[in-house]
């Protein structure tokens, strides 16, 4: 039972997302349903990217291996993107259980209508989103399809709300690369200066620089603090 509400809320998390254009008060067809509910499944990867924290979070990763260097020899990307998917679910969590508990459950229980339960959802990926969204970003789509804003936040449309979300997502992962990346490009450039000064020129500072790369990475417990950062920028 317990399997059964978990894949339900990741479904409910995804269906306002796929259905988010279309009116759904009146739904009462069963086969109606079914069909929404497997269409939510095909579009997924594209609303776990978009509509939680996995963009952030394999973004920033990914930074980190560049600054590191040794591309995938380094931190292959099938995990990045375990890590990335698993944070992503820690995370998630207060939504989804949000969701499971005023949406899933009920619908589940046939005590409201699939219209009722997406309804019930909506707003909880709509907390998540705006609380990580920043306000020029939700007006930049505002102007451009020349909507007015709502008296509530709670009631910008999806369609507005998803891609200022996503471009505030980058913006938040690129500021947080940034950090990552300096300490990284310091120790380059003195490694790369010292190569030249020795006239070692045929030599890749690559080479020497990594091992000291991940020297100081391991003193400063480095998958801590980054993990920690992620985690807590989502606050």
């Amino acid at each position: 039972m317990k399997r059964k509400t978990a894949i339900a809320a990741l479904v409910f998390l995804c269906l306002p997302g796929t259905v988010f254009a279309f009116d759904l008060k009146e739904i009462d067809n069963p086969l109606i349903e079914l069909v929404i509910i497997l269409s939510a499944f095909t579009l997924i990867p594209a609303v776990l990217i978009m509509f939680t924290s996995f963009t952030r979070i394999v973004v920033v990763l990914s930074f980190l291996r560049q600054a590191i260097g040794g591309g995938q020899h380094v931190v292959p990307t099938p995990v990045i993107i375990g890590m990335s998917l698993f944070l992503t679910l820690f995370i998630m969590t207060p939504t989804v259980e949000s969701i499971t508990e005023d949406a899933v459950n009920p619908y589940i229980s046939r005590e409201i209508t699939l219209s009722e339960a997406l309804s019930r959802a909506a707003p909880a990926v709509k907390r998540f989103m705006i609380r990580q969204t920043r306000e020029k970003d939700i007006e930049l789509f505002l102007r451009i399809t020349k909507k007015k804003a709502p008296k509530r936040i709670e009631d910008i449309p999806l369609s507005i709300l998803v891609p200022a979300f996503s471009i505030s997502e980058l913006r938040t992962a690129f500021e947080i690369g940034f950090l990552i990346y300096l300490p990284f490009l310091i120790i380059d450039m003195v490694i790369t200066s010292i190569l030249l000064s020795m006239g070692m020129m045929m030599l890749p500072p690559v080479l020497v620089s990594i091992p000291f790369k991940l020297m100081l990475f391991v003193l400063v417990d480095g998958w801590n603090l980054v993990v920690g950062s992620i985690v807590r920028s989502f606050a």
